[in-house]
């Protein structure tokens, strides 16, 4: 579970990042949920859009696929959400989570 300053944290880095994966009118399937876990296991941090024509509102699809995929929401915002997944060895973000300030 992420505490509210680590949320901040991932936010911000999260500003940059470019939408990997678009949630459309279909269900969210057994290859998004693979390729969204791969990408989560490759990058940690990922950026994802829900369009207007799709079945879930962008809370649905983001909450659906942190369970499915064992990640957390750390935002979501109109259209787009963002999901974090901690790697076990050489995390990139692991080391910003724990500074204090």
């Amino acid at each position: 579970m992420l505490t509210s300053r680590q949320r901040a944290v991932l936010r911000a880095q999260a500003n940059n990042l470019e939408v990997v994966f678009q949630v459309g009118k279909g269900e969210i399937d057994e290859a998004l949920i693979k390729s969204t876990a791969d990408c989560l296991a490759a990058r940690e941090l990922i950026k994802m859009k829900v369009l207007e024509n799709s079945a879930y509102t962008t809370r649905e699809a983001a909450e659906l696929l942190a369970q499915v995929t064992g990640s957390e929401v750390v935002q979501v915002i109109r259209s787009r959400f963002v999901l974090y997944l901690q790697k076990k060895k050489d995390s990139r973000y692991a080391p910003l989570l724990t500074e204090r300030r």
